[in-house]
């Protein structure tokens, strides 16, 4: 079945709980678009007990899950970075029982291989090979997004289904092998959307505002933590219009569309991080929501 671009794989997998007769079983749902590199996967728990904690660890990270209010109903989002090889990949679930007791569990996933398009642009030459001078800086830049990418939040600031930032079709696919003035660099690691210089950028899901900065090769840039190590990433902004500290909810205008860093002309770059993980957003806002 076909819901919002994404496919339902309706997997369901029982466990009788070793030691509690009296818990049943519980119930393991897996949504995703597909199981390859750059996918964000939802697991859907279902259990007869309440949980006060449940967690997955998978690809060597920590995945923190996430409750309704009767803690019977628990999802976690995993994420398969860009780089991620095929093979079988066990998620070990763990948590705690309302009034005592450990739960843990192994859920398997067999990860696909996916081979990504090539792009080839022509940039300026000092956003290829950058001058001597501009070094610091962007070693300085790297550190700083990095410490933030490493740091989750206990607490999940956003609610509900994520909605892409700007109106239209993407015109840049996340994971293209980007070759820039001939010379083979990193993938694309995020979405692009065409727009006109200072057309609004919205945040997909509510957030706390954790950087707003003119970086070397994203330009004007708003980084977004939604929280439990889940972050948005807005780059080339023509201005950034809120402010480090600020909780935004969805909807929310944080800058407009822009050209700014390395760019070849107006365009949002949207990128997602997940626990660090590399994901596609278009995967995020297919996967997160009921």
């Amino acid at each position: 079945m076909i819901q919002l671009g994404m496919i339902y794989f309706g997997l369901w997998l029982a466990l009788t709980l070793p030691g509690h007769p009296d818990s049943g079983s519980v119930t393991i749902e897996r949504f995703a678009r597909s199981l390859q590199p750059g996918e964000v996967i939802r697991l859907t728990f279902k259990s007869p007990r309440p949980l006060v904690h449940l967690e997955a660890r998978v690809f060597d990270r920590w995945f923190t899950g996430y409750s309704d209010s009767t803690r019977m109903v628990w999802n976690v989002l995993l994420g398969v970075d860009l780089d991620t090889g095929p093979g079988g990949q066990d998620v070990k679930l763990s948590g705690n029982w309302e009034g005592g007791g450990e739960f843990s569990r192994v859920y398997r996933l067999v990860i696909k291989d996916k081979d990504f398009p090539t792009r080839r642009l022509t940039l300026d030459a000092k956003y290829v090979n950058p001058p001597p001078e501009t070094l610091e800086r962007i070693r300085e830049e790297a550190h700083t997004t990095r410490k933030i990418f490493a740091t989750a939040s206990g607490t999940r600031l956003w609610s509900g289904p994520f909605v892409a930032p700007v109106s239209g079709p993407p015109n840049s696919s996340f994971g293209k092998r980007s070759i820039l003035n001939g010379q083979l660099r990193s993938p694309h690691s995020g979405t692009d959307f065409s727009g006109a210089t200072g057309t609004p950028v919205k945040a997909p899901n509510s957030g706390r505002v954790v950087l707003v900065r003119n970086l070397y090769y994203s330009g004007n840039t708003v980084i977004l933590d939604h929280g439990l190590g889940l972050y948005s990433y807005f780059a080339h902004l023509s201005k950034a219009l809120v402010d480090e500290g600020q909780m935004l909810e969805q909807g929310d205008i944080l800058g407009g569309i822009g050209a700014t860093g390395r760019v070849t002309g107006p365009h949002l770059h949207w990128a997602v991080r997940l626990k660090q993980t590399r994901v596609d957003p278009l995967s995020l806002v297919a996967v997160a929501g009921p």
